[in-house]
């Protein structure tokens, strides 16, 4: 099902710049204000115009509203997966996803680019043609929005991932400086270890990532551990050896006091899924403290010649992983029926 939602004013103090702004406006009057627009989960216009006319000035001064955004939301007939799709400055078209799972907790799935030159095989968004950075102010926007879905709901978003369109890492200066407002007490408020990027592989940025945020968690989609099957599915792994990936992830360790780094493997039937090659990722993470998600292939138009690894198959891997000593998951998807699932991420560009 597709339902459209109340125009919503967009995250008016993403811009980094005018976070520090704010840190010159009267302490009293940021404080007010972010725990009515945060807190109570106002518009920026209702938040501001509470304030008393002296603060409200100043605070206008340092802030001017954006333009609303348009925003669709699809909602899986089949489990607690619902799409967002929004409306950028720029006019082009960004998709993140809520995921509601029974039991456990809400995480929101965002997105760093529209498209992503990393082209990966399997993956929709690898096909959209041009490749966009996101803005600060894009990125939070997806927070805020599902944020305040969430809040009618009843809930509260407790995990952030940066698991959609785009790779992080391509984006990276943007990418950190919405991780800080995120992370920020005053702001939005996400604890380090619920906030996770996961990126194909760029070796210095993730070492810099870990350097600056050291509690947040890193996942890695290698997907093979031989490289030449893993550029075929990656075209972006030409650039980076599997030795230099091993590296930066043992830097990445180091620098995370020994905290597991999150590998994703996407079980692509008759492709990956053999225990030999279970084998060989196995010798590749040695050593390294690693949790392995093993991911079905969820389907799209683009690559009808991939198909996923059966259940059992699945099985059989992740026990050979065990045998080893790694932590594994069978992950499972949500969305797939509204095109939400992992790699289904396509929304266009407007011409």
């Amino acid at each position: 099902m597709t339902t459209e939602i109340d125009r919503s004013t967009i995250f008016a103090a993403g811009a980094l710049e005018h976070f520090r702004a704010a840190r010159r406006i009267e302490p009293r009057c940021m404080r007010r204000f972010r725990h009515m627009y945060l807190q109570r989960h106002r518009s920026f216009e209702e938040s501001a115009n509470e304030l008393p006319e002296r603060d409200r000035q100043a605070f206008l001064h340092r802030f001017q509203p954006h333009q609303p955004i348009v925003a669709a939301q699809s909602d899986s007939q089949l489990n607690g997966a619902s799409k967002l799709a929004l409306s950028t400055e720029r006019g082009d078209v960004v998709e993140s996803v809520l995921l509601r799972t029974p039991g456990t907790r809400t995480t929101l799935c965002v997105s760093s680019q529209v498209g992503c030159a990393a082209r990966c095989e399997f993956c929709a968004t690898g096909y959209l043609s041009p490749v966009k950075n996101l803005s600060t102010v894009d990125i939070l926007n997806q927070a805020d929005v599902a944020r305040r879905i969430a809040h009618r709901e009843g809930l509260r978003i407790r995990n952030l991932v940066f698991m959609g369109m785009g790779e992080p890492f391509h984006n990276e200066s943007a990418v950190c400086d919405a991780m800080r407002l995120l992370q920020d007490p005053g702001w939005f408020a996400f604890g380090p270890r619920r906030t996770m990027v996961s990126t194909v592989g760029v070796p210095d940025a993730m070492v810099r990532w870990a350097v600056e945020f050291p509690k947040s968690p890193l996942a890695l989609s290698l997907h093979s551990a031989d490289q030449e099957l893993r550029e075929k599915l990656i075209p972006a792994a030409k650039r980076t050896s599997l030795v230099e990936l091993r590296e930066a992830m043992d830097e990445v360790v180091r620098l995370q006091d020994n905290a597991p780094i999150m590998i994703e493997y996407l079980m692509l039937r008759d492709v990956n899924d053999s225990l030999a090659q279970a084998a060989q990722l196995a010798d590749y993470l040695d050593g390294l403290p690693a949790l392995v998600n093993l991911i079905p292939y969820n389907p799209i138009a683009e690559a009808p010649h991939f198909q996923s690894t059966d259940r059992d198959g699945r099985e059989r891997f992740g026990a050979a992983l065990q045998e080893r000593g790694f932590l594994v998951k069978i992950r499972f998807s949500l969305g797939a029926d509204i095109d939400a699932a992992c790699g289904q991420l396509a929304a266009r560009t407007r011409e």
